[in-house]
């Protein structure tokens, strides 16, 4: 499974790459948000990736960001919203917009994304709209209150079977006790304000 990929861009275009990576030329897609964030051709670039496995083809998925990356995962989650889709979605409304429809329902702003018609934007906003408060996008107007670092780690207690919410104030917890920027030790700390009596937040 590939994880990521760092290499000299030897091609590139709005909707996929191609990467040189130790001599090993991988083609990956990428949605437009990716492609605004590469730099030149023949530069060095990274991207996080996310492998996509069927019976007969095996596909490379990009992203300039975390965010991205775990966005694009929930949508694919989503009933009836495939890869080639969910970077639809993504070329087609930026997170900060995106995040904010599916969370307060607001299909006609979703169903303006091509591709997207009323049964696949309704399946988003009830199968995604709590899974997406993991995913750290400030409302219009709001200024963002968490760093990435403190996004990742509340994506990683969701994935661990917590609730969003509980696991945003466990984070939020233990970023005032420890101060940490370390990954593994505020999830470690933010474990053990969910796992405090008061906490109930775990799934089963």
């Amino acid at each position: 499974m590939i994880g990521s990929l760092r290499g000299k861009l030897i091609e590139k275009s709005p909707n996929q790459v191609l990467l040189d990576v130790g001599g090993v030329g991988y083609q990956v897609q990428i949605p437009l948000s990716t492609f605004a964030s590469l730099g030149a051709l023949h530069g060095e670039a990274t991207l996080l990736v996310h492998t996509h496995v069927r019976e007969d083809q095996l596909a490379l998925y990009g992203f300039f960001t975390s965010r991205e990356k775990r966005c694009f995962e929930l949508l694919i989650s989503a009933s009836g919203v495939g890869p080639s889709l969910a970077l639809k979605i993504l070329s087609g409304m930026s997170l900060e917009e995106l995040v904010p429809a599916i969370r307060k329902g607001d299909l006609a702003q979703l169903v303006r994304i091509p591709g997207v018609g009323r049964k696949t934007a309704e399946r988003m906003v009830v199968e995604l709209r709590d899974k997406l408060a993991a995913v750290d996008v400030a409302e219009a107007g709001k200024p963002a209150t968490r760093s990435q670092l403190e996004a990742d780690v509340a994506s990683a207690l969701v994935n661990l079977g917590y609730d969003a919410r509980a696991a945003e104030d466990a984070v939020a917890e233990g970023k005032r006790e420890a101060g940490t920027s370390n990954f593994e030790r505020l999830l470690r700390v933010s474990l053990q304000a969910l796992a405090a009596p008061k906490s109930r937040g775990a799934v089963g």
